[in-house]
């Protein structure tokens, strides 16, 4: 289904070396039709951080399967085992046609480097090694619409400036990022929790918004485990902060028909004068099942802990459950239904202690006042190509 549009590399200038190279263009588009029943705005300065009243909403969204996007990648054979590779991604809203990411031009992805026996080396934007690594381990396989990633693997899931290795040997898989200057920025969403985030490499600052993290995971027969680790320490004030993450997760497979996994992820973020302004635990339970040759179901339960948010050890904690079915016609299209209900935070387990992450970015799934649950469904298709 990928359409290779560069075959063969000319030889060098000096004509010594004739290698082999290809790029090849793939992508998504995804558009879905959602209901929603409890809506509110974003809490902002603007609107003195009240959601409103709010209301149920019927709309066209982009990408509630997968991120629409279109993309470039490419391979050079320089000999010896040795290649050199690229990712050019791009994320676009497939029902405006406008970009994401901020208008980021390739701002899922955009990364250059090497890959050899023991592992890849790769420089640019890319995805930290703790959202890699969680990445098999997510029953829903961070389905766009209403998986909770920030919460998740937080917002800096997606790293500007960053030198990424990834080593495979077997079903082992090593993986350890260090970023530069994160380029990733949270608004204060509540009057006791700041702001957060800006593009980093600050002269004199080395540690501005830089951040690092590591994932180790073994996938073997029927069972997977893994851990993984990541460090923001992103622009507060004239200083920084430090939001740490940690998680460990595991898998089960049952033949080729389903599979169960589950992890638990700690939290801990410190403003830059090292005053606690977030500690959570989230819990994640849930399996994916093939019911035929073209049917897929995925069920899946979220649950956060909020012990602290600037000083409210008392808030109520946000949980979600959420059930995806998939029809495939081929290999390259198919239709879904995705519905999730949450309790004490929006779909996508939107809360101040998100940041409203998946809200600042895409549709608005903030609770209203005086409601304490939301549910949303949305019935979609989706072309891969």
């Amino acid at each position: 289904m990928k359409k290779t549009i560069i075959g063969l590399a000319a030889a060098c200038a000096c004509g010594a070396v004739q290698a082999q190279s290809s790029v090849t263009l793939y992508g998504v588009v995804d558009v879905n039709v959602e209901y929603v029943n409890h809506v509110g705005a974003v809490p902002s300065a603007s609107n003195n951080f009240n959601p409103g009243q709010g209301g149920k909403v019927i709309r066209e969204d982009a990408g509630g399967y997968s991120g629409s996007r279109w993309g470039l990648r490419g391979t050079e054979d320089l000999g010896g085992g040795l290649k050199s590779i690229f990712v050019l991604e791009s994320g676009f809203n497939s029902d405006t046609g406008t970009m994401q990411q901020g208008g980021r031009l390739f701002g899922r992805q955009a990364f250059v480097g090497l890959t050899a026996q023991y592992g890849q080396l790769t420089f640019g934007r890319q995805y930290h090694s703790m959202f890699s690594t969680l990445a098999n381990f997510i029953p829903a396989r961070y389905a766009t619409q209403y998986e909770p990633v920030g919460v998740i693997a937080g917002g800096n899931f997606r790293e500007d400036n960053t030198a990424k290795y990834t080593g495979t040997f077997g079903g082992l898989t090593v993986m350890a990022n260090w970023s530069f200057g994160v380029g990733t920025t949270l608004p204060q969403v509540t009057p006791a929790v700041p702001g957060a985030g800006s593009n980093g490499e600050v002269p004199g600052a080395f540690r501005r918004d830089s951040a690092y993290g590591a994932g180790v995971s073994y996938l073997a027969g029927p069972f997977g485990v893994g851990v993984a680790y990541d460090q923001w320490n992103p622009t507060i004030g004239t200083g920084n902060g430090a939001f740490k993450k940690a998680a460990v997760m595991g898998s089960f497979a049952f033949n080729d028909t389903a599979k169960v996994m589950g992890g638990y992820r700690w939290g801990q973020n410190k403003n830059q004068n090292g005053t606690l302004i977030l500690r959570d635990d989230f819990y994640w339970i849930g399996g994916q099942y093939r019911f035929s040759s073209a049917l897929d179901f995925t069920l899946e339960y979220d649950y956060q802990n909020v012990k602290n948010i600037g000083g409210n050890t008392g808030m109520a904690n946000p949980w979600q459950i959420a059930l995806i079915a998939d029809y495939a016609f081929s290999k390259r299209t198919d239709i879904y239904l995705t519905t999730a209900y949450s309790r004490n935070g929006g779909l996508a387990m939107e809360s101040a202690a998100s940041n409203f992450a998946t809200s600042l970015t895409l549709n608005s799934y903030a609770l209203p006042n005086g409601k304490t649950s939301m549910f949303g469904a949305a019935v979609g298709i989706r072309h891969i190509f």
